[in-house]
């Protein structure tokens, strides 16, 4: 019994040892033998060998195993265990489109303060603007745009064209800012003017020429005048030699009045280019407001072009109704012509809410179907221009009123007419403005004005 007993724990050190073997070559080196400090396993007891060797097999497993690794850590996961620039930028996006917009902007101030590349600074700047236009702070919002625009390459269209910053659009901060983009220089970039003299040279490409040969002109009256000059010293003068007096005065003035011309013309030209510059800004504003077609669709005054000539018919309640009732009499030939009406009453409805989206996020197309980039590819097809023409009708209803009004008071302005009084906006099938005029249109004189859809003029226009 006594034999036994001391036997039976030898054969399962013995017994144990033997199964760690193949563990311990591994861990000494693949070559065998094991090194001294894993030797003394051999001697230990076999409980302490059975829980060294489930340990040791957990490390193989989590080494060598074939077995799929475990799944990274969630975005939140490591921008709380290593916050970068990006990480704080997508988890204010996330925080944002939530309407958690006060630990959205922590976030993106968060985002500045980590030495960000010029992507990730222009996105926290512009998401951080994004969300003080959310809260109507349009001060602040204007300063993180002023930031994004003159120091990381924001385009001022981005601005134009997202629904978030509808709120900021409507504000008196966003005209001054748009009137600085329009200036250019230092304070805000000269990226988006520069956008808008290319489109002014496009409407205009004979400028360029005549300003060209003003200069040129300018040039050699001023080289004919410094050498008129002397003369004509010399011939008030008099004496033997001296040229004819009334002769050289004439020169003189000749040269001296086609400078003044030139230069008249000059500046005359640059005048007309900041009118048209103001004009395709103003246009450009105008194409991005939403309206709702009778389908339900939200679509941009951009997409109708081609389609519709939009006629807006701003002012009281009563004016408006009863320019709408006078249409109707009107309503085959004016749809023959593509009139769509949209009518806009000042003062008649409240700011609506506006769901928090941030900027680079994907919106449901439940909340803006037709807003958007993907929108805008879809509209340059046939099929989807033909679609949208089905859901066209004879009226369109504004979607964000403060934008509408704000763009009319503008408008009213620079037409020298009161804002708030009665007007209406024709424009054109390209979506520039046709004409404009107080009160409301005469019906039978935009018949006989406008040109049916399948009418050479009307292709022309487009």
């Amino acid at each position: 019994m006594t034999r036994k007993t001391t036997t039976s724990p030898s054969l399962q050190t013995v017994m144990a040892a033997a199964a760690l073997r193949p563990h311990l070559a591994l861990l000494s080196g693949g070559g065998g033998i094991p090194s001294p400090a894993l030797r003394t396993l051999s001697i230990v007891s076999p409980l302490l060998l059975h829980l060294r060797s489930h340990r040791h097999r957990g490390i193989l497993r989590s080494n060598a195993s074939s077995s799929p690794p475990s799944p990274p850590p969630s975005p939140e996961k490591k921008a709380e265990a290593v916050p970068t620039a990006e990480s704080c930028v997508n988890l204010g996006l996330d925080l944002f489109s939530k309407g958690r917009v006060r630990d959205a902007l922590e976030q993106f101030d968060n985002a500045l303060e980590l030495d960000p590349n010029t992507i990730e600074a222009q996105a926290a700047l512009y998401n951080k603007a994004c969300c003080h236009a959310y809260r109507e702070e349009s001060k602040k919002a204007a300063d993180c745009l002023r930031t994004a625009l003159r120091d990381y390459n924001l385009k001022f269209g981005t601005i134009l064209n997202d629904p978030d910053m509808a709120p900021f659009r409507a504000s008196p901060e966003f005209k001054e800012l748009q009137e600085e983009a329009l200036r250019g220089g230092e304070d805000i970039g000269s990226g988006f003017r520069r956008d808008l003299k290319l489109i002014s040279e496009v409407q205009a490409p004979f400028r360029g020429v005549r300003r060209f040969f003003y200069v040129a002109f300018i040039a050699a009256a001023g080289i004919s005048t410094f050498f008129t000059i002397p003369r004509l010293i010399l011939a008030v003068q008099g004496g033997d030699g001296a040229p004819d007096f009334l002769e050289t005065a004439g020169n003189a003035a000749i040269n001296i009045g086609g400078i003044v011309v030139l230069v008249a013309l000059f500046l005359w030209e640059n005048k007309k280019e900041e009118q048209q510059i103001t004009n395709i800004s103003r246009n450009e504003t105008l194409s991005r407001l939403p309206v709702r077609l009778s389908t339900n669709r939200i679509t941009e005054l951009v997409q109708l072009r081609d389609i519709t000539r939009p006629v807006i018919l701003a002012g009281s309640k009563a004016s408006v109704t009863q320019a709408m009732q006078r249409a109707e009499r009107y309503r085959t030939e004016l749809l023959k012509r593509g009139v769509l009406l949209i009518p806009v009453i000042f003062g008649a409805s409240q700011k609506a809410q506006i769901k928090p989206k941030g900027f680079g996020t994907t919106r449901s197309a439940a909340s803006a179907p037709s807003i958007g980039a993907d929108f805008e590819k879809r509209t340059e097809s046939i099929v989807a221009k033909s679609r949208l023409r089905a859901e066209v009708r004879f009226k369109a209803d504004i979607v964000s009123p403060e934008q509408w009004e704000s763009w009319i008071r503008n408008q009213q302005e620079s037409e020298g007419v009161t804002p708030g009084e009665d007007v209406y906006i024709i424009l054109r099938l390209d979506g520039r403005v046709r004409r404009s005029g107080r009160g409301m249109p005469n019906w039978n004189d935009i018949l006989q004005e406008l040109p049916r859809l399948e009418d050479l003029l009307s292709k022309l226009e487009r």
